[in-house]
Parts: structure tokens; sequence; C-alpha cells
């Protein structure tokens, strides 16, 4: 049985019910906020499906790093090993240095786990307005594709003469076929489920081995996929593309760092990060995938009760609809275009007033309408 599978308990009342074990890994700054409202809304939309979720809270954070020297303990990795899903919060606090932080927790559960694609879906809602012109409601709608596992994030390099004149450093990047190959595949599969089209970035004029190398693996997956049209952008021209065009886009496939980028500026061609959620998936189900939002801990408003935690019950809908709960899932997603097409309830990255609670409540309250 692959991870994210349902387990089947029979509960007091003698109904059957579908579990899910799920880690919750809530991390740093408004991670402690928007996590618990993401618990609240999945709770919701699964309730009246003979759905159970059973969380299990680890405590794993840059607070736990300052104490221990460790983002996790040792183990920590084989203590996540046996979830269905992880649902984290955020990583990061300035008295950490990300490259430790991250590089402490979210990183090696992304490749211990195989975690190789990073899924982001961007969509403009009705009821927030783009900060580009003339693009409305249904307008913008694709996803982002992002190599997890390699490319230019990687553990190889060095610094050499430290605080010289002739100090250096090195960073390679890795780009394998398998790599490549596995993640643009993914990519067509999901475009074939939506407008049938994949875009590739690349920036082969100015980097002379691994991004031919990303274009020529592109090209052969795209033979395999003939009924799937294709494009591909350098870099710098696609950003610019996502602000003037951002409706030509259905699925863009991405290294690590491209994608990256682009799904940052998709979130904001769309109105704001705080509604941005993630996926970090091991398609294969070998291992268990994790859910994040985009927006990362946000030191400078932790502990104001004022996150938008819709970029983290986004993320929940992700996770229901990998385990395989897709009504439950749609429940989520529906209910928060209602809120926000319906209702003024806005968090100030939103530009209105709403705690991040309010909204939270706003939108367990509408799954269950």
């Amino acid at each position: 049985m692959g991870f994210g599978r349902p387990h089947y308990v029979i509960d007091s009342k003698g109904f059957l019910l579908k579990t899910y074990n799920i880690a919750v890994i809530e991390g740093d700054g408004i991670g402690h906020e928007v996590v618990p409202e993401g618990l609240r809304v999945v709770e919701a939309a699964t309730r009246d499906l003979n759905i159970k979720c059973k969380w299990q809270h680890f405590n794993w954070s840059c607070d736990l790093y300052l104490n221990s020297g460790r983002m996790m303990p040792v183990d920590g990795l084989e203590q996540l090993r046996s979830f269905d899903a992880i649902f984290l919060g955020a990583v990061g606090h300035p008295s950490v240095p990300d490259h430790v932080s991250l590089w402490g927790l979210l990183i090696p559960i992304r490749r211990t786990f195989r975690q190789y694609v990073n899924l982001r879906p961007a969509r403009l809602f009705q009821g927030i307005e783009s900060p580009l012109r003339n693009f409305k409601a249904g307008d913008i709608a694709f996803y982002v594709v992002r190599e997890n596992n390699e490319g230019e994030y990687s553990e190889i390099g060095g610094r050499m003469y430290a605080n010289t004149a002739e100090e250096m450093v090195v960073q390679e990047s890795i780009f394998t076929r398998k790599g490549c190959d596995r993640v643009m595949r993914y990519a067509f599969e999901l475009a074939r489920k939506g407008k049938k089209h994949v875009t590739s970035a690349t920036k082969s004029n100015g980097i002379v081995y691994t991004m031919p190398f990303w274009d020529e693996r592109f090209r052969a997956i795209a033979k395999e996929y003939p009924d799937v049209k294709t494009d591909q952008y350098l870099i710098d021209i696609l950003s610019a593309h996502f602000v003037q065009h951002p409706d030509w886009f259905d699925v863009v496939v991405g290294s690590n760092l491209f994608g990256d980028i682009l799904s940052d500026l998709s979130a904001a061609v769309v109105g704001s990060i705080g509604i941005a959620p993630s996926a970090n998936l091991n398609p294969e189900r070998e291992f268990p995938s994790m859910f994040e939002p985009v927006h990362g801990s946000a030191p400078d408003i932790a502990g104001k009760g004022i996150a938008n935690p819709i970029a983290q019950i986004w993320s929940g809908a992700m996770m229901l609809e990998h385990l395989g709960e897709s009504v439950a899932a749609q429940k989520v997603e529906d209910a928060i275009a209602h809120v926000l097409a319906h209702s003024d309830l806005r968090t100030p990255d939103l530009g209105g007033k709403a705690s991040t609670k309010e909204v939270g409540e706003a939108l367990a309250k509408q799954v269950q309408a």
C-alpha cells in the first residue's frame, strides 16, 4: 500500500471511517497562526464524509535549533516516514540563517522522501484585485511545476581561502536525465487534465551546459505527448510575460531555481503571496508528500494574528486531493472562492482588517454550508 492511502476503522457508532495519519509541523513565525486554521477547515470539510485525519504534532523549528543545535531530532526523518502526509506551516527566523533552517528541516524532507515535484497553482479569484490592469477573475489560472530535488539547489561546492584576497566559492548545479524527465512527464500529464499546454523555462543562451540539456530533455519528453502544445522561453522574457500575459499559461515547468522564482511571481500577479499554496509531491507514493504555503514565516507580522491563512488552507485542499479525497478538496476550494467573492472578509495583505482566525472560521463554516 502506497503512502497517502486510507486506513479503515469502525467508529463508536459502527460507521466505517477512512482515516489518514498526518504529521503536522507548525514551524516558525506565522506557521503557529495559519496551521490551526488549515486544520480547522480540513476537519470541517471531511466531517460529513466519514473521513478522519489523525494529526500528530511535531515541535520542530528554529526555537528547537537554538536550544539543541538541530532543526529536528536525529531520527526526525524516520519519525515522519510512516505518515500518509506532512502538513507544514513555515520555516525560518531572523535568529537562524536561512540556509541553516532550510537545510536542517525542509530540504532534507523533500529529498529523503523524493518529493521531486513542487506544485504551485496560481488563480485569480473573484473579489481579489490583481495588481495587473485589465485582468479579472478566471483570466489567470495556471500551475508552476518546479523540479524540487536537484538543479541549482545542490550541496556540491565549497569555499577556499576564506577571509583572504583570494577567497573563492564554488556552487555546482546538478541536472540528471532521470530528474528532468520525471518532472517534465508530471507537467505533461497535468496539462492533459487542463488546457494541454506546457511551457518550459530555460536560459540556454547563457548557461552553457545544464540549460541546453534541460531543453534537450524537454523536446524528448514532448514527443511522448503529441496532443499537448509546447513552448519555451528564456527565464528573463518569461518573467516579463508572467506580468504582461499571465493568461497565456497552463502548466509551466522549470528547474529548482527558476520554478522557485516564477511561483512567487505568479502569486504576486494574482493578488498576494498570502493565498499561494504548494505541494511537495512524491507522485509514486513511495514516501509521504508534504503540503505547505509559499509565504514563509513572515517574522515581521508573526504574533499579530493578521496573517492570511488562505495559502495554508488551500494547501490543505491540495493534501486532500493527493489523498484521493477530491470531494473534500473541492469543498475547500469552493469555500475559498465563495468567501472571497461574496464577503469583504480580508486580511491586511488583501486590504482588509480581518484576523487570521476570522478568515479560518468563515471558511470552515462555508465548507459545511
